[in-house]
């Protein structure tokens, strides 16, 4: 007698606010040629973002430096674990000239965690800059960095000498869901992290993103924005988690696009320079429109300040 089939559990169905267009574009399969040319990994594959389509179709992706293998194991994030290769002597340059190729006048880099650097992978950004800087000068700079755990000070301070136009680092989720969702770090550490950044250079301009549908409460998100604003962060994030992969954290919740709305209204009371709150926002989602937005808004507020009472 024939043993029957197991039965497969079925993932849940996304909203019709969440779900996106497969990508099938000239400009995706341009952009997707030109990161294999040039031997660039980039988060919107490696972390499956919705996203992909929509900016590759207009020549933006967020490249990842340091390789495509991360030391950590984060429960939401679909970046392949292990050891990593050796650096890439030859991606800071790489980088630079995909910028140039693709006419980025913002680019976004980001990075796995590399714990197995003495450095923690800082010198390497410090690199990405100095070669952007020199092959598109005009082009904005964007990094989102790991926490750089138990090298943040050192760290910290040759990137920030390096001078990015904006530090991002993601909180990512609440801190009580960190020792399920973000095992490997610490909450207030990441918030130290930001904090230091606006003490070494007040001009950078800081930004941090939270993940929601995991568990998290109303209440929470709202003190996670409160630590933000301590830490003078410039710009938050918000998007709604999705689960890569069946060994992955689930999906406890899809936020409506309309208590998104609510969130982006509350933190923009809070002060908070620029939000960005719906389902399928992601830390480098629009990032280059996003970045002019903020930069006015400090303009504004500056003149504001400036005024006779």
């Amino acid at each position: 007698m024939n043993e029957p089939l197991p039965i497969r559990p079925q993932r849940e169905r996304k909203p019709d606010w969440i779900r996106v267009k497969a990508p099938t574009s000239h400009g995706f399969n341009e952009t997707r040629q030109l990161m294999r040319r040039l031997n660039l990994a980039t988060v919107c594959e490696e972390a499956a973002c919705p996203n992909i389509g929509e900016c590759w179709t207009k020549k933006h992706a967020t490249v990842m430096i340091l390789g495509d293998v991360c030391t950590r194991a984060c429960a939401f994030c679909n970046v392949k674990t292990g050891m990593p290769r050796a650096v890439d002597a030859l991606e800071p340059q790489h980088v630079a000239d995909a910028a140039a190729e693709l006419g980025l006048t913002h680019i976004v880099v980001t990075s796995v965690d590399r714990d197995d650097l003495k450095d923690g992978g800082a010198g390497q950004f410090v690199k990405v800059i100095e070669a952007l800087r020199r092959t598109t000068p005009s082009t904005t700079i964007e990094i989102l960095t790991p926490d750089f755990r138990n090298k943040a000070d050192s760290a910290l301070e040759a990137i920030v000498a390096a001078r990015p136009d904006v530090y991002n680092h993601n909180l990512e989720t609440v801190p009580r869901l960190y020792p399920t969702i973000r095992p490997g770090a610490r909450y207030y550490a990441s918030l130290r992290l930001l904090e230091q950044v606006k003490r070494l250079d007040p001009s950078i301009f800081t930004k941090s993103g939270v993940m929601v549908g995991l568990g998290e409460e109303r209440l929470e998100v709202h003190q996670v924005m409160d630590d933000m604003r301590s830490a003078q962060i410039d710009f938050l994030t918000m998007g709604q988690y999705l689960q890569p992969t069946p060994k992955h954290a689930k999906v406890a919740e899809f936020v409506t696009p309309q208590a998104f709305a609510a969130y982006g209204s509350i933190a923009r009371a809070k002060g908070f320079l620029q939000v960005a709150a719906t389902p399928l926002t992601r830390s480098s989602y629009h990032a280059g429109d996003d970045f002019e937005r903020m930069r006015a808004a400090r303009e504004a507020q500056l003149k504001t300040n400036r005024a006779p009472a």
